[in-house]
């Protein structure tokens, strides 16, 4: 697939989580629509896997694929509104995220349980 193509159903499936998750949330931003496997572009992930992290701004309720890579992501807020969110997106459909991290951008960040 050329990085083009790549980017472009990368972006169709982010944009599916980032209304998915704005329907749960009231916000969401679109995040990543392509990664790198084995040296190459390649789109994110059809998954939708649900999560919650920690920055430093608050929780943040992530859409990621099987890899962990982020679709989409709410704003950060607190604890208990994060809960709700991920509550409503399981709710709806979305699995639990089952890996120990999660990327944005170019960091890494551990999932909360």
């Amino acid at each position: 697939m050329q990085y083009f193509q790549a980017v472009q159903e990368g972006k169709r499936r982010a944009s599916k989580s980032q209304m998915r998750l704005f329907d749960a949330a009231g916000f969401a931003m679109l995040t990543l629509t392509t990664k790198k496997v084995s040296g190459r572009f390649v789109p994110v992930g059809e998954e939708e896997y649900a999560a919650t992290i920690r920055t430093p701004e608050g929780h943040v309720v992530i859409l990621a694929d099987a890899d962990g890579y982020t679709k989409a992501q709410s704003k950060a807020v607190e604890r208990g509104e994060a809960s709700a969110i991920y509550g409503k997106l399981i709710a709806g459909g979305a699995e639990p995220y089952p890996g120990d991290t999660i990327t944005i951008w170019t960091q890494t960040h551990p999932v909360i349980r």
